[in-house]
């Protein structure tokens, strides 16, 4: 029952990692014309590993795939609203 709430905490947390980086990527940075570029997603990823690294060295039930887990959804997040902005913006 434990393993099944922190299994969720950790899916919310990926979720909301990834919407906030896509909402954010699409309304407030809509015209960086850096964001477009292909190594920002990987870039963006990294430092939000980085920085969810030391977090999940405090906390006793999560570890390093978790940290890793955030990177990946805040890299997604990043590429996914790019794509928004492509998209939609008109020309």
């Amino acid at each position: 029952m434990f393993g099944l709430l922190i299994s969720v905490g950790v899916f919310l947390g990926l979720w909301v990692g990834h919407n906030v980086t896509r909402d954010y990527v699409a309304k407030r940075l809509r015209f960086v014309d850096a964001i477009h570029k292909p190594y920002v997603p990987l870039l963006a990823g990294g430092v939000a590993a980085a920085v969810a690294m030391p977090i999940t060295a405090l906390l006793p039930f999560v570890g390093a795939g978790t940290a890793i887990a955030v990177g990946v959804a805040v890299g997604f997040g990043v590429l996914n609203g790019a794509r928004d902005v492509r998209r939609y913006l008109p020309r």
